[in-house]
């Protein structure tokens, strides 16, 4: 197996774009990732294209790929369209990373797009209801953020975290967004704001949950037999880990963890040779204030229990020990589904290249990115790795 390497990566705004389309969309984020390429890229290097959709509101559900990839001119290559909810574009990347290490690439694509805010409220909803258990979760009423509002529950009820802590959650992350121009709520809340939220599903209010979002990121990865020609600046996929849980909540042995996201992060630090402690930062999926505190545990960052203990030490601050989510994450920088998990791979390479701007880490080497799919169903991590020259 080859080693493979990110050389560019790209991403749209995230936000409400009425005036954009899928193709658009994706179109803008490709010419970001080919600009970012150090030394140049053709686009007829490209040997394969994986993109990642839910298909919100049933657009172009047939041969989304392909719309997408002729739109940029990727003519004739493999093109191929990834469905995992809210995990797609993260194992498009991870797809695209087995074609290099294959050998079937020497250059591919993982990227997504998704569009969700031209339309009402109530068919977003049924959109975001199809990433759980369909007879027993969607159509029996429990929204998405009713699903984690029970995990929520179980996990205050569990160990010595409060609400005040999901609320601390939105703060560092509207911190950290309010630094990114590409955010779609790229502002400050103070503490009092998101603990006085209004309730959407109990426990979890207003500050609690991320925005539904438009946008599109893609990522491109090269073989250790090309990278040489795209950059001298190698940021090496050292670790890929990715598993599924059952899809419902009901059916599984806890509710305050996520099976998928352990067993994904040990297959991505087992392949990197490395642990948890190693990190420098981490992007991962907190698309309700609950799922960034269970990813704390899930992924070794602390023991079961204490992920509130790493929030009041500002040890995931932007300055802290390691930080989370300097992107904003998904609750400041937003979630447009399919495009999620690449645009979390492209604040990594941001990061790792020293490109990150006022939200910049200090000298990284490792960074992991961690992409959910549902509450659980399935998950992604990536563990990407800043090669230095001896």
């Amino acid at each position: 197996m080859r080693d493979a390497y990110v050389i560019g990566a790209g991403q749209t705004p995230f936000g409400a774009m009425p005036d954009e389309s899928y193709r658009s969309l994706f179109e803008a984020a490709f010419e970001t990732a080919i600009d970012s390429v150090p030394h140049g890229i053709d686009e007829t290097d490209v040997d394969e294209a994986v993109i990642g959709s839910l298909g919100v509101g049933g657009r172009q559900l047939g041969l989304s790929a392909p719309a997408a990839t002729e739109h940029v001119g990727l003519h004739g290559i493999p093109s191929s369209r990834i469905e995992n909810a809210c995990a797609a574009s993260g194992y498009s990347v991870r797809q695209a990373v087995q074609a290099v290490k294959s050998g079937m690439a020497d250059v591919a694509i993982g990227g997504g797009v998704e569009i969700m805010t031209d339309m009402s409220s109530d068919v977003t909803k049924y959109w975001l209801g199809v990433s759980g258990e369909t007879e027993w979760e969607r159509l029996t009423g429990t929204t998405f953020a009713g699903v984690y509002a029970q995990m929520a529950s179980a996990y205050l009820d569990e160990y010595e975290a409060t609400q005040e802590h999901l609320s601390m959650v939105a703060v560092k992350n509207h911190a950290n967004g309010a630094k990114n121009p590409n955010a779609h709520l790229g502002f400050e809340c103070s503490l009092e704001d998101a603990v006085g939220a209004p309730l959407v599903a109990d426990p979890l209010n207003l500050y609690h949950c991320c925005p539904t979002s438009d946008g599109a990121a893609a990522v491109l990865v090269a073989s250790e037999d090309v990278v040489d020609e795209y950059t001298d600046d190698p940021i090496r996929v050292a670790g890929v880990g990715a598993a599924s849980e059952r899809v419902g909540l009901f059916q599984r042995d806890s509710y305050t963890s996520i099976s998928s996201s352990e067993t994904a992060g040990e297959k991505a630090y087992e392949m990197a040779g490395i642990g948890p402690e190693d990190l420098d930062f981490a992007e991962v999926h907190d698309c309700f204030a609950i799922a960034e505190l269970l990813a704390y545990e899930d992924l070794g960052f602390c023991d079961r229990g204490e992920a509130y203990q790493l929030l009041e030490d500002g040890a995931t601050d932007l300055d802290g020990e390691l930080p989370v989510n300097a992107s904003g994450g998904l609750k400041s920088k937003g979630h447009p589904i399919g495009a999620t998990g690449a645009g979390q791979v492209a604040e990594a390479f941001k990061q790792l290249s020293g490109k990150a701007g006022d939200r910049q880490v200090e000298d990284p080497k490792y960074g992991l990115t961690h992409n959910v799919g549902g509450s659980g169903g399935g998950a992604v991590v990536h563990v990407l790795e800043r090669e230095v020259a001896q």
